[in-house]
Order: structure tokens, then sequence, then C-alpha cells
């Protein structure tokens, strides 16, 4: 399957995607907050939210939020969870952007779908002045059940092709990386926050978690069967319960009041000649 396709299987059980996907840590929403300044009300645009995982916390805490959803099938079961949620199903990379209102852009564990050519520009043009982004990303790394994990690793050398079986890494080693937004020059310095947890399943609510994930569900049926069999089997000689660690990271930026030129960049050289202006405007 291409990008496009992978994009869109997501939709293609959204009762199994509402009932298996993790939600996120209490602390990164009390992080946004405070990076916020702590306001009584915050007005968020949300980018994939699936059927809620992110949503619902920020609806408790009576955020105002409008979330922007490619399929269908995860709109609606969106709006039948949180039915006080405007709940837009669209195409973000082509959607007609609205007024520059925002307090909040969200996007957790849906950012790398978007199209980097545009995605951070195209997000920083809906904030409001000192409005902020925060793309949350989720990382499998190193802990829970890691002897299991590492002979899990056969089983996708066995059935699926591109697999990454070069093991997992831990938390410290995965990167903070906030060159993309920092090259637009519409943003100040990137904040950094991390969580890590470990959730444990049986084998039968963790082969329903691989079914949530795009490069599973993309797996021919003769092949998906193979390596559920395989894990199924190693999960059980191992009394049946499995434990993953997750990391979650919140990478977070304020938009400048009074941003250097803004628009698209269209080469390499346009990249280099901003970074350059922004060190002698003292802004990095």
């Amino acid at each position: 399957m291409n990008r496009e396709q992978l994009r869109q299987t997501f939709g293609e059980d959204a009762e199994l995607y509402d009932r298996v996907r993790p939600t996120y840590p209490p602390a990164l929403y009390d992080d946004i907050a405070e990076l916020l300044g702590n306001p009584d009300r915050v007005r968020v645009l949300e980018i994939g939210p699936g059927t809620g995982q992110a949503t619902r916390p920020m609806v408790e805490r009576g955020w105002s939020v409008t979330a922007l959803e490619l399929s269908p099938d995860l709109a609606g079961m969106a709006r039948r969870n949180l039915p006080e949620v405007e709940v837009i199903e669209a195409d973000f990379d082509t959607w007609e952007l609205p007024a520059a209102t925002y307090d909040l852009v969200l996007s957790a564990t849906a950012f790398h779908w978007l199209d980097p050519a545009t995605r951070v520009e195209r997000c920083a043009q809906l904030l409001r002045p000192g409005g902020m982004l925060a793309v949350v990303s989720t990382e499998h790394v190193l802990g829970g059940s890691v002897r299991l994990f590492e002979q899990l690793m056969d089983c996708y050398r066995r059935f699926m092709d591109d697999a990454d079986t070069t093991g997992l890494q831990p938390a410290d080693a995965i990167p903070q990386d906030s060159a993309e937004i920092d090259a637009t020059g519409l943003f100040r310095p990137v904040e950094f926050r991390r969580y890590e947890r470990d959730l444990t399943y049986s084998t039968a609510q963790y082969l329903d978690v691989l079914s949530s994930y795009s490069g599973h569900r993309a797996l021919t049926t003769q092949r998906r069967d193979g390596l559920y069999g395989c894990i199924s089997t190693l999960i059980d000689a191992e009394g049946g319960s499995i434990t993953k660690r997750y990391l979650t990271q919140l990478s977070a930026a304020i938009s400048l009041t009074d941003p250097l030129h803004p628009g698209s960049f269209t080469s390499e050289n346009d990249r280099a000649g901003r970074a350059i202006t922004r060190r002698l405007s003292g802004l990095t």
C-alpha cells in the first residue's frame, strides 16, 4: 500500500480503534496548559482525533475543541463519544483554512500522516499570535516484556517484509528534533516533555491493538494470520500476557507575534537563508 492508502486503513474498523487505542497521560494536558499560561478557556483545533482518545481530556478541562478527521467512520464515532465537539470530516492537507483564532493546534499520533512540505506553516496560519502548536508522538520503547519482544522480532522477519527488526531503543535514545518547526521562523524554540508508562495486555488484547495499526492492516490475510499465530504462541508460552512500554513525547511551540516573512519555503537555499536572517535578528 502507498502512503495515501495506509492513511485510510484506520477507518476500516472504527469500533476496534475506539476500543483498543490507548489514551494519553494526564500530565500531558497539565503541561500544555502550563505552556499556554493556564488560561481559563482554550480554543483548540485537533488534527486527526480518531475516535477521541486525546480529545476527551481536553473537553473535560472545559476547552472548546474542533476536530478535523479524515475518516468518516472515525469521525462518526468521535461525534457519538463526544457530542459537544464539532467534528469536521476533511483532509487537513487540502482543507480551506479558517481565520487564525485558535489558542492551540494539537495533533496526537497523527502529525506524521500530514504533508511535511506544508503541515507546520498551515498549522501556524490557524493560530492567534502567541498560540501554540502541540505535536504528540508515541513510540514503543525498551521496557516491559523485553525478552518476549526480542522473540517477537523473529515473527516479523518471517511474515512482514518491511518490518523494522533492529530491536527497541531506550526512551532516552528517541531524538528530540525541532528542525522542521525551527526552519519556518514562525515559532519560538520548541519545548519538549516526555512521559513513559507500561500497559499490559492479554494475548487477545495485544492482537487487537496490532490490528489497529496501518502496517498490520495492510498485510495479506495469509501473512497476518501467520504473524498473529506466531505472536500468540510466544505470548501464551509466557503466561498469556505482554507488557508494552510507551513513550509519549510532546513537542510544543508558541507562535511568534511578528514572524519573519511567513510563507512557503521553496528550496533548501531558502531554508538556509531564513535561518541566517533569524540568527542575525536574535530570534535563534
